[in-house]
């Protein structure tokens, strides 16, 4: 079967400032539940709270840099770069450079605000 996705759908993000999440394939968008992929658009100065999420990441960062913060150390992931986040690893991302960061963040399972474990 082929599906074509006209348009992502936007999904409300976490953290400290507006954060542009647009859902192109995942529980919200195509009704799916095996995988998620979105394009991320994080200003200056954004931080998330940590997550224990219950799936994999994946993350492309396209433009600018993305700070990751993991129990084993923190990561900066620079345009042109990758990076995966293990299902059951604390996790905290933030932009904190000036000019942001524009990134593609995939999750297999699926992302969902249940099985993301965001930190109180």
């Amino acid at each position: 079967m082929v599906r074509i996705i006209k348009g992502p759908s936007i999904v409300e993000a976490a953290g400290t400032k507006p954060k542009k999440i647009e859902e192109f394939f995942g529980n919200i968008n195509s009704v799916s539940g095996e995988v998620s992929i979105a394009r991320m658009t994080s200003p200056g100065g954004w931080v998330e709270p940590g997550q224990t999420p219950e799936f994999d990441e994946y993350t492309v960062v396209l433009q600018g840099t993305l700070h990751v913060e993991t129990g084993e150390g923190s990561y900066d992931v620079a345009a042109g770069e990758g990076i995966l986040v293990s299902k059951g690893e604390w996790v905290r991302y933030s932009t904190p450079a000036p000019g942001g960061a524009h990134y593609i963040a995939v999750c297999i399972p699926a992302f969902s605000p249940d099985t993301v474990h965001r930190d109180n």
